[in-house]
């Protein structure tokens, strides 16, 4: 099944058939992170509602708590629904999803240049310009599902490598102090928020 082969685990560098025990690839001093929920000055205000959805102690629950749940309810989506839009000018639900796509790519690549102390300014994105010109509607809803698994897959395995050190690092994102970590409770939150907002007006 589609799910079940995107969760399979997965390496860059060495073929799927020789892999027998995947956390072989990972040092045994970082499986388990210890970093806290972020505070205040970690992350910009306007991301309070997101990070407030997330009761997760660290960032190493993270997956463990919601991943499974969030991968069933988001491919679990009805094709009768796909193209819907609770109203006139609204997105369609295959333009949403492809929103959380979207901003967890972003969001964990900012994450990723945080962490490794990539000092560059990041900029900001338009999310309503990327909708857009995302061309969801030419696409079946299985696409895009199947593109939702893989970006979850490598949001876990990015902060699954992650040492807590480098979960405290800062950066700039959208003009804004921002901690890797917080990115981490951000990508979450911001699943989280579309579910009820999906639960609440499309389904």
């Amino acid at each position: 099944m589609l799910i079940m082969r995107l969760l399979q685990p997965i390496s860059l560098t060495t073929p799927a058939s020789t892999i027998t025990n995947p956390n072989r690839l990972l040092p045994k001093r970082i499986k388990h992170i210890n970093m806290s929920k972020p505070q205040a000055g970690d992350f910009p205000p306007y991301f309070q509602g997101y990070i407030g959805k997330v009761d997760a102690e660290s960032a190493s629950k993270l997956a463990e708590k919601y991943g499974k749940a969030l991968t069933t309810f988001y491919t679990g989506l009805p094709e009768t629904k796909a193209d819907y839009a609770y109203a006139p000018g609204k997105w369609t639900l295959k333009d949403l999803l492809q929103h959380v796509i979207d901003t967890e790519r972003i969001m964990s690549y900012r994450l990723l240049r945080i962490a490794r102390k990539d000092e560059t300014a990041l900029a900001s994105f338009d999310e309503n310009s990327y909708a857009e010109n995302a061309n969801a509607a030419s696409r079946s809803f299985a696409s895009i599902k199947e593109e939702f698994l893989a970006v979850r897959k490598s949001t876990d395995l990015l902060l699954q490598s992650l040492q807590p050190e480098q979960l405290a690092h800062a950066g700039v994102a959208s003009g804004n102090r921002m901690t890797a970590n917080a990115l981490a409770y951000i990508i979450f939150g911001h699943m989280l928020h579309h579910q009820s907002v999906i639960e609440e007006r499309y389904l």
